[in-house]
């Protein structure tokens, strides 16, 4: 098989492209020089932003598909696909579970309804209208029988430039007295970089196209699972202290970006970030490794890098300050003690 990867350095796209090498599939990206990618493939350069930054691609080479993460503006989407709609077999888009109109229920499919405003061509606006203008821009350069739309969800794993488990880990590391959100048994959903990318491939392989919510089943793990796989690996001395849900968000405290990955039971942003249908998914190959794997691998790879992982500029700072964590701990435990 011959891929192409738009983009192909970093965190979903350099998992794609080293699960397709791992495939002995023939590899090419194209992206702005910024990082290097994976030994083995041939790297094209081209800024998708600027006038002639797909020039790269230009003559009659082909593919057998096309990945494409981005996650800004939709049309660079839509030049890349018009331009490669004759020369690729299939587009595979990775959008995200934001597409959905706000709040999708618990137990949504890719039948719930979407965001409203999104165009193929437009500028940039917000994420979830971006991503869903990938969308149609993939679909309107190849067609909706050779388009796949990977939405996915919370996304962790080696690579990770977003923030989350990687402060997780960082946090455990500086031992201590750990907020950990409750409760405990709060099921979470998420997929791992190198399962996301595998099952792509093998879409690409069975000739998949539509939509798929892409994440593991609801219940893969649970927040307290979660935490102590990062404790253990993360070491040497962190405490978990679980504190009530009302608790955490009496003191101020974000979810989601000031505790990352964690959300409060019962509210739409659970239902929407934990409780999708992913059937399709599962039907079509989605296999999920356990989340101690993927919490001790992502320690690994993090602690390559002397503890700071990669940061994208156009993503918020994770985690929460240690005063008002200490705080939140003090409330709990005064509330604990009846004082």
């Amino acid at each position: 098989m011959r891929l192409l990867v738009l983009g192909g350095t970093e965190f979903a796209g350099r998992a794609v492209v080293e699960a397709a090498l791992g495939r002995g599939w023939e590899v090419t990206v194209l992206n702005r020089g910024r990082h290097d990618p994976p030994a083995g493939v041939r790297s094209l350069w081209g800024d998708r932003t600027a006038a002639g930054g797909l020039d790269a691609l230009a003559g009659d080479e082909t593919w057998d598909a096309v990945v494409d993460t981005w996650s800004g503006a939709p049309r660079p989407v839509l030049d890349a696909a018009r331009l490669l709609r004759d020369r690729a077999g299939r587009y595979v888009y990775v959008s995200s579970c934001s597409v959905y109109a706000w709040a999708p229920p618990a137990g949504y499919t890719e039948e719930a309804p979407l965001v409203e405003g999104a165009e193929a061509g437009a500028g940039q606006t917000d994420y979830a209208r971006d991503k869903r203008g990938g969308e149609l821009a993939a679909v309107e350069g190849f067609g909706a029988d050779r388009s796949l739309l990977v939405r996915a969800g919370l996304i962790l794993g080696p690579y990770e430039n977003v923030g989350r488990l990687p402060w997780w880990l960082n946090r455990m590391a500086r031992g201590g007295p750990v907020l950990a959100p409750g409760p405990r048994d709060l099921p979470l959903q998420y997929v791992d970089v190198r399962d996301l990318a595998e099952w792509i491939l093998g879409a690409v392989e069975a000739g998949l196209s539509g939509p798929y919510n892409l994440m593991s089943p609801q219940g893969h793990s649970t927040m307290g699972e979660f935490l102590e796989a990062c404790a253990a690996v993360a070491g040497p001395d962190p405490e978990l202290r679980w504190v009530e849900p009302e608790v955490v968000l009496a003191a101020g405290i974000e979810p989601w970006t000031q505790l990352p990955v964690w959300v409060p039971p019962g509210s739409d942003l659970h239902d929407a970030l934990h409780a999708a249908d992913v059937s399709p998914a599962v039907a079509a190959g989605l296999r999920c490794r356990p989340v101690a794997e993927t919490v001790a691998d992502t320690w690994r790879w993090l602690q390559g890098l002397g503890g700071t992982a990669p940061q994208r500029p156009d993503r918020s700072l994770k985690g929460v300050d240690p005063e008002v964590e200490a705080k939140a701990l003090a409330a709990a435990a005064d509330g604990a003690s009846g004082t």
